[in-house]
This record gives C-alpha cells, sequence and structure tokens, in this order.
C-alpha cells in the first residue's frame, strides 16, 4: 500500500516561529522516517489566509485528506502536532472519522500530553530545559482551554513537584490554573526573579502579546508589578530537539501498531 505521513498543526503567521518550530517537528518527523513522504496542514482558516497573502498556500486538514486520497494514498499516519487533546484535537478527530473509508488504513496519534508517558516525558524535558537556580522560580505559560482536556496542566504540574521542582509553575491563559493562582504560589516561595517561558509548540501571538506584550495585562508586566524581576524565553517547545524526538515517538507508536 502507498503510504505517507501527514503532519496537523493549528498554525502560526510567525515566520521564524513556523520555520523553526512547526517546521522543526515536521523535519524531524521526515528525517526519522524518510521513506515516507510528508505533507502538511494547518487546521486555522485565519492564519492560512494571512500565509496566502504572502504566498504561502498551506492546505486544510480535509483540503489536505481529500489531495492524498486523490494520489492514492491507502494507508495514512496523521501527527498531530498539538500538546494537549482538547477541542482542536476533536475537530481533527471528526474530519479523520468522516474520511475513514477513503483509506485502507487511517492512523492518528495522541497529541504531546495525550497519555501519562507523554506527560511525563514532558516534564523530564522541562526540567533540564530550565535548571534550577537559587532565588528563580519558572513560569511555564500554556494556553489553556474549557475542554476537559485542561486536566493535563495539573497532571504535569503534579509530576514537576514529584520530580522535586517546586520551583517551576504551570500556568494557563484560557485555563486553570491562570496567572493569579501562579502569583498566589509565587508569594509564598523565596524568589525574586521569574525565568517566563511558553508551555506551548510555537512562541507565536500568544507569546507576543499575553506573555511579553506591552499591555499592562501581559504576564511579563504583572509579575513585575508584583516585585519580580522577568526573564522570558521567546521559544516554543516545538524548537527543542527533545520535543521533537517525542513527536517522532507518537509516529513510530503508530508504525508499529
Amino acid at each position: 500500500m502507498k503510504q505517507a505521513i501527514l503532519a496537523v498543526s493549528f498554525g502560526t503567521a510567525v515566520e521564524e516561529v513556523r520555520r523553526l518550530e512547526i517546521g522543526g517537528v515536521e523535519d524531524a518527523l521526515s528525517h526519522a522516517f524518510p521513506h515516507l513522504p510528508l505533507s502538511n496542514a494547518y487546521t486555522s482558516a485565519i492564519l492560512r489566509r494571512i500565509l496566502a497573502k504572502r504566498g504561502i498556500e498551506i492546505p486544510s486538514l480535509s483540503q489536505a485528506l481529500e489531495a492524498l486520497s486523490a494520489d492514492g494514498v491507502e494507508d495514512l499516519f496523521i501527527v498531530p502536532t498539538h500538546l494537549l487533546p482538547g477541542y482542536e484535537y476533536d475537530k481533527i478527530q471528526e474530519a479523520v472519522a468522516q474520511v475513514r473509508s477513503r483509506f485502507s488504513a487511517l492512523h492518528l496519534a495522541l497529541p504531546l500530553m495525550g497519555d501519562t508517558q507523554g506527560v511525563r516525558d514532558l516534564a523530564q524535558i522541562l526540567c533540564q530545559r530550565f535548571p534550577h537556580q537559587p532565588g528563580q522560580a519558572v513560569v511555564l505559560m500554556g494556553h489553556g482551554t474549557e475542554h476537559p482536556g485542561n486536566l493535563v496542566y495539573s497532571a504535569l504540574q503534579s509530576i514537576l513537584f514529584r520530580l522535586g521542582r517546586q520551583d517551576m509553575l504551570v500556568g494557563t491563559v484560557e485555563g486553570w490554573p491562570d496567572l493569579p493562582d501562579v502569583l498566589e504560589q509565587l508569594q509564598t516561595m523565596d524568589v525574586t526573579q521569574i525565568c517566563l517561558a511558553p508551555l506551548m509548540l510555537v512562541a507565536g501571538t500568544h507569546v507576543q502579546e499575553d506573555m511579553t506584550g506591552d499591555s499592562p495585562d501581559s504576564w511579563k508586566n504583572q509579575l513585575e508589578r508584583a516585585g519580580f524581576s522577568v526573564q522570558p524565553v521567546l521559544e516554543g517547545l516545538g524548537r527543542l530537539p527533545q520535543v521533537q524526538q517525542l513527536y517522532v515517538q507518537r509516529l513510530g507508536q503508530l508504525l508499529t501498531q
């Protein structure tokens, strides 16, 4: 059977981020499985339109599935670059279910934090990425969601604590825990410095605006008003080779099923 890989991302319009973070994951998948052709899709219609105006055409998930079917692909391996099983992943599952009959075999990987092992693996990588430093706390800003998948943030926090990293705190922009929850914990800690980093695949708009933007409501400005010295990290998780390899592992799991 003709086989192929489809990498599915929400997308980003920030070119460096698109190249190094989403592109970094896609390149890692291609390098690990060079015998399988790889194509990609973005689920955000707004971002696809922005990129199209720049002459960059990236298909939607339904368009990519249609093209692969028309090209004679029979055995398709779909790797979402999403971090958690939220609403976006639900939409991917629905789209895949609608076209399943058009393929002999259709395999969909879990998101990065889609199971306990994925959360544990990411926790280990974060501990290595941000070594403990006296007087400093690491604040990780996730996206957050009202979807039950938001529970993975609490699971990640629990594992970080079990690894002895009480200095690492997880918060979200649109879910729980939020920044007031993080600030409440910070006030009980003997720290004056904050390493503020995105818990997101890409350092896109949320990082540039919600995390480090000029608005008084940005996390950086709120933390500084609370008396902390803040050092932002402007790199998404997709730039880390260790995280890229977690996606490679997700694909490897599909190939051995």
